[in-house]
């Protein structure tokens, strides 16, 4: 029976998923685990793998195109076999870490979408709830999805639209000298996705930032006795961010809180503590998770830290690499930043920004001394956490950090 290959829903409010390119041509054999194609989300591009043989055929989709999530794209056949005609009985590939299920497969993206408005436009619950919080009328923006849906990228570029300056006092307003046009600068993909959700995230989400100073003795320390034997049994060569990850991820575990989503006004406490790090790529950030970090040891985090920074860089992280995030780390020290200060990624409810290890003067015990010394600045919603719950998780980050001995 011929398998339907659908676009997958590879992470939470996933709408549509953008075709990159397809991996193999029609009317070539697909081997089960080969890469089939390259799909862009909202968070990076990835390669989906064939769940089963077959010759790939009946392509619907081609490079570029947005696809609602649980559309057949594509079928792998039999030898022989030909196309299944609409309605014919077929079986669903789950292409993707959360693809749609057999039986909702072709209804996947209808059922995502609201009925119909008064003005007789489609629109889906998030694009929905995202012209609710920026006072928009829906009757007033053309969708860009399937049959003119109004999607969230439609809601966001019309609110951006919204706080642009009057027509009428750009026209009263004294025309300005316009630079000599230079070189385009082209969008990657990812770029262009980290565009869209950190503007999502800072216009949607309210923020608030707290931050701490930590001697990190100890630390420096730690990573000093722990790297000869973490080469030796690993074959890797671990960093400060390595304990970082494992600080946080074990402060995460007493406040459930800050290792929660927010998700169109329900907390969701999660049971994993996954930490995303957040990688730098060509001309954009993308966040390849650690999963379990409270459970891993520091040699299994510096090998899945170094594999996951590999494969962004050379644009081959997989669903289960970039899925399932429930807290995020930025660290920004191997660039000599002091400190700053980093946007949440939605659903998530927190982000700790962290900046490099510099000697500084301080005062011990009323003595002066000269201490390496690291600033962290947390960033929290406050729609799930307040002030007082975020300077206690910070203050247990710290209590880890400052006691990076016992982290092995």
């Amino acid at each position: 029976m011929a398998i339907s290959v659908v676009m997958p829903a590879l992470e939470m409010a996933q709408e549509t998923g953008k075709l990159v390119s397809w991996l193999k041509k029609e009317g070539e054999q697909v081997k089960k685990g080969e890469m089939l194609l390259e799909v862009e989300t909202d968070k990076a591009v990835v390669e989906i793998e064939a769940q089963t043989d077959g010759i790939l055929g009946g392509v619907s989709a081609k490079t570029g195109d947005v696809v609602p999530v649980g559309q057949t794209i594509a079928w792998l056949l039999k030898p022989g076999e030909s196309v299944p005609q609409q309605g014919a009985p077929t079986q669903t590939g789950r292409t993707g870490a959360a693809a749609a299920p057999p039986a909702a497969a072709a209804v996947a993206a209808p059922a995502a979408a609201e009925p119909a408005s008064a003005a007789g436009a489609r629109i889906s619950p998030k694009a929905r709830k995202l012209a609710r919080e920026h006072g928009l009328d829906i009757a007033t923006i053309k969708g860009s999805g399937p049959g003119g849906e109004i999607l969230a990228d439609d809601i966001l570029k019309a609110a951006a639209a919204s706080v642009a300056t009057p027509e009428s006092e750009v026209r009263s307003a004294a025309p300005p000298l316009a630079p000599a046009p230079g070189p385009a600068d082209a969008i990657t993909s990812i770029g262009r996705i980290m565009a869209e959700r950190t503007t999502q995230s800072w216009t949607t989400v309210p923020h608030f930032f707290v931050s701490r100073d930590i001697d990190v003795s100890a630390l420096k320390t730690a990573r000093d006795v722990m790297v000869p034997k973490i080469e030796e049994l690993h074959g890797v060569k671990m960093t400060h961010t390595d304990l970082i990850v494992l600080a946080v991820a074990r402060a995460l575990r007493k406040h459930p809180r800050m290792n929660a989503s927010w998700d169109n006004g329900r907390i969701t406490l999660h049971q994993e503590v996954n930490v995303g790090l957040a990688i730098a790529v060509e001309n954009a950030v993308v966040a390849a998770v650690v999963h379990n970090a409270d459970k891993a040891s520091i040699g299994d985090i510096a090998k899945q830290r170094i594999d996951k920074a590999q494969k962004a860089r050379a644009n081959k992280l997989s669903p289960a690499d970039i899925s399932g995030a429930t807290f995020t780390i930025s660290n920004l020290g191997m660039f000599n930043v002091d400190t700053f200060t980093a946007i949440i990624v939605p659903p998530q409810v927190g982000i700790l920004a962290v900046g490099a290890i510099v000697d500084r003067v301080v005062v011990v015990d009323g003595m002066i001394a000269v201490k390496p010394m690291m600033t962290v600045t947390l960033s929290s919603d406050h729609r799930v956490v307040d002030g007082a719950s975020a300077a206690r998780f910070l203050n247990d980050v710290v209590q880890e950090i400052s006691g990076a001995g016992k982290l092995s």
